[in-house]
């Protein structure tokens, strides 16, 4: 049962889409039965019979160079099959790990050279040097500790403002300044006309802490070779299966794509960090070719922590003018954003491409300009993240507006009410066309939800115990993409039997049971004969992959699109079978029914008209959902925090969402992606950060005894109300729910605890919002009094 209620409102803006049924909206996922008792298939399940077990020898410096590795004892350790360099990789004459991403022709990117192997320096701790496969994990991990690098040590820089000041260490010759690149939108010139003609300037500098996914699942690759036929086939924990194996194919290997394919099987959680292309994946995939073996490697988890890419690390300035009654004019954004070491495969999407559209989030901001530069430091690479730059636009504009109503002596509520978007659509300073929403009366149904007009009552009690409460109101605006384009493909079988593959995938969103349940519906055949098949470039073809919260937009597109040929294909058939007419042939109920003039009625179930067909023939249906726009999830919440002055711990007391995700198709499952991205939010706020110490390069927060992640006692229960206004963009009318709630919930807190922390002097205070940090701000505070 979803918490709060679930409201359907209408927008004037489009004709809402047909339905899924009531009874069917929130229906338990059916593949939480085998996750549950146990009969998951996740990748270290199934080690192929004969494989050898890899591990990884990772630089132990931020910075160096290799002068020499000596691998002699290590190879002649029991049960070692091979020791692999940087050198052999080299000597194979394979490529390095591709960026194919494009900022545009006016924002040229640097993409140094990134070998899976390190043969002449490593950048990072973690950086990988040597390869060994042997017959057992504890052989391969045993020999390790035989392996000899001697390494010339030099200094180290991991922090981006003295990343681009003048003197300091450089990570790459071709990027002087440590600059990868620098990316402008918006219109400058407005922007500072604006400002300066403006009655109110608030700027604030923002930290966006550098985090790290800690998916449950670590990291893991199985690497086959058939000699027979030419062709690898790589087996991961991971997401977007084409682009890996196109990365692999074009930027590594330099074969056709025919020549790989990438399959995933059960994935225990990847929020982005397992979307990209890793060393470790071209490492098993050569290894097993120069062996003639499957050869297996599973991350431990201080690798992941480590050599996993990380997410955010943002440092902004951030400039809003208004008038002066409180209306917004212009917002000046200018970002250092950390790449890392390396350009991982999407990484300088997060803070450019992703993040301008969501720029100024819900509200009415005439002019807008924003100035990016990707820094190169010695970290761990990053790339995308649960909601990959719409948490740091959102965040920025959230801080800006709760700041200027403190300067103003404005209530924050009423000065977003004056500020947020009222007519529909609306066409955004930075192009973005945002075709329906409600956000005024979403703010006014989350305030009433989380009993704002209670909360002076809730503080004073708070106060009388010594505890100082604050209560945080956040508005959040998603951009759900479109691009690349979708595609699913539909067949019957004789036996009755469906198949439905589609080109975009689960990591525990429940696409086997949302996804099915919208074919089946629209089939009219019961869910169960439907079986999903996804993350597997065998008999998938084409397919963009989940990201972006794109899978409900786009993929549930395609399969709307399949659904239909299928149909439209069946009735062909089945009047070509009964000499009927087309025009007698109509389609109910999932089976097609031809209605001659003067004779009975007759009904023929797809699977009938399956097995009537030829052998060279199938019944199938095939969905390319071609689009370009963009969805935009919207919404509002409101958090209620407590204070303890003398420790700085905060307690989070209450969560409220009041969101507009389109046309749901299943709530429960719409609910728990919200929870998931909450928490994540709120660990970004309250306690997650990936640290390094900056002139040596050393991570500070490598296992789970330094990286702080939420847990179920820190979360209270969370109240949710869903307002249905569905989108034209895509034959669903749903916006998307992945990302949301991580995008939402790290201002909502930091405002909550600004808010209780307001009286006693403390007006700012970066993520996370750790007890050390909250009770150094409150002392610093009090000494300036």
């Amino acid at each position: 049962m979803v918490e709060g209620r679930i409201a359907s409102v209408h927008s004037p803006c489009v004709s809402p889409p047909a339905a899924i049924p009531a009874d069917h909206r929130s229906e338990r996922r059916r593949e939480d039965e085998r996750f549950l008792t146990g009969q998951g298939r996740y990748l270290d399940d199934d080690p192929p019979e004969g494989c050898l077990f890899a591990a990884v020898l990772r630089s132990p410096h931020g910075h160096a160079r290799i002068l020499s590795v000596d691998v002699a004892a290590a190879t002649e350790s029991p049960g070692v099959r091979a020791v692999l360099t940087g050198e052999h990789w080299a000597a194979d004459g394979l490529g390095a790990l591709p960026c194919f991403m494009s900022l545009g022709p006016d924002a040229p990117l640097v993409v140094p050279p990134r070998p899976p192997l390190g043969y002449e320096r490593v950048r990072h701790v973690g950086d990988p040097v040597a390869l060994v496969v042997a017959e057992s994990r504890q052989a391969a991990q045993d020999a390790l500790e035989l392996i000899v690098v001697d390494y010339e040590v030099e200094p180290a820089v991991t922090d981006m403002r003295r990343a681009v000041a003048e003197g300091a260490p450089q990570v790459w010759p071709e990027a002087p300044g440590n600059q990868a690149f620098r990316y402008r939108r918006g219109d400058p010139d407005s922007a500072a006309a604006a400002m300066a003609g403006a009655a109110h300037v608030v700027e604030l500098e923002l930290v966006n802490n550098r985090i790290a996914a800690a998916a449950l699942e670590p990291r893991g690759a199985t690497g086959s070779w058939d000699a027979s036929s030419g062709r690898w086939l790589l087996r991961i924990s991971g997401a977007s299966v084409h682009q890996i194996r196109r990365e692999l194919a074009e930027g590594v290997f330099r074969v056709p794509l025919a020549a790989i394919d990438v399959v995933c099987p059960d994935v225990g959680g990847g929020f982005g960090m397992k979307n990209v292309t890793y060393p470790e994946y071209a490492l098993v995939l050569w290894a097993a070719k120069r062996l003639g073996a499957p050869v297996h490697w599973t991350a431990e988890r201080i690798e992941d922590f480590t050599a996993g890419v990380h997410a955010r690390d943002n440092l902004t300035t951030a400039r809003l003018g208004l008038d002066a009654e409180g209306r917004f004019l212009a917002l000046q954004v200018e970002t250092l954003v950390n790449l890392g070491a390396y350009v991982s495969s999407l990484g300088p999407g997060p803070a450019t491409t992703a993040a301008t559209p969501a720029m100024g989030g819900l509200y009415d901001i005439p002019a807008v300009s924003m100035d990016v530069r990707g820094v190169f430091t010695n970290t761990a690479p990053v790339d995308a993240y649960r909601g990959a730059g719409k948490p740091e636009a959102n965040f920025l504009i959230e801080r800006l507006v709760d700041l200027a109503a403190a300067r103003l002596g404005l209530d924050a509520v009423e000065l977003r009410r004056r500020n947020l978007m009222r007519s529909f659509p609306h066409r955004n300073a930075m192009g973005a066309v945002i075709d329906c929403g409600a956000p005024l009366a979403n703010l006014d149904r989350a305030l009433l939800a989380a009993d704002h007009a209670g909360f002076p009552a809730r503080r004073s009690a708070s106060e009388a115990q010594g505890r100082l409460r604050g209560l945080g109101v956040g508005c959040f605006l998603e951009t759900s993409r479109g691009q690349p384009n979708e595609e699913a493909w539909l067949r019957v079988r004789s036996d009755g039997s469906m198949e439905l593959a589609i080109g975009t995938q689960s990591n525990g969103q429940g696409h086997e049971t949302s996804f099915v349940r919208l074919a089946a519906d629209r089939l009219g055949v019961p869910a169960e004969t439907l079986r999903l098949v996804q993350g597997d470039t065998r008999v998938v073809p084409r397919g963009g992959g989940h990201g972006g919260a794109r899978s409900l937009h786009m993929g549930g597109g395609a399969i709307v699109l399949a659904v239909e040929d299928l149909v439209a294909k069946a009735r062909e058939h089945a009047a070509r079978l009964t000499q009927a007419a087309p025009a007698d042939v109509s389609f109910e109920g999932g089976a097609c029914v031809i209605r001659s003039h003067g004779g009975p009625e007759r009904r023929m179930e797809l699977a009938e008209i399956a097995a009537a067909l030829a052998p060279e023939e199938a019944l199938e249906g095939h969905g390319h959902h071609l689009c370009d726009a963009y969805t935009f999830p919207n919404g509002c919440h409101v958090a209620e925090v407590e204070v303890d002055p003398e420790t700085g711990a905060v307690a989070l007391l209450s969560y409220v969402a009041v969101d507009d995700y389109g046309r749901l198709v299943n709530p429960l499952l719409t609910e728990g992606q919200l929870h998931g991205g909450v928490a994540q939010g709120v660990g970004q706020a309250l306690m997650e950060e990936a640290r390094y110490e900056d002139e040596t390069g050393q991570m500070l927060a490598a296992t789970f005894m330094d990286y702080q992640a939420p847990r179920a006692a820190d979360l209270p229960p969370f109240a949710v109300t869903f307002v249905e206004i569905p989108t034209n963009a895509n034959p669903i009318g749903a916006k998307g729910v992945g990302q949301a709630g991580a995008i939402a919930a790290p201002h909502t807190v930091i405002n909550a605890v600004l808010d209780a922390l307001r009286p006693l002097g403390v007006t700012h205070l970066d993520m996370p919002a750790t007890p050390e940090r909250v009770w150094s701000a409150i002392r610093r505070a009090k000494s300036h009094a």
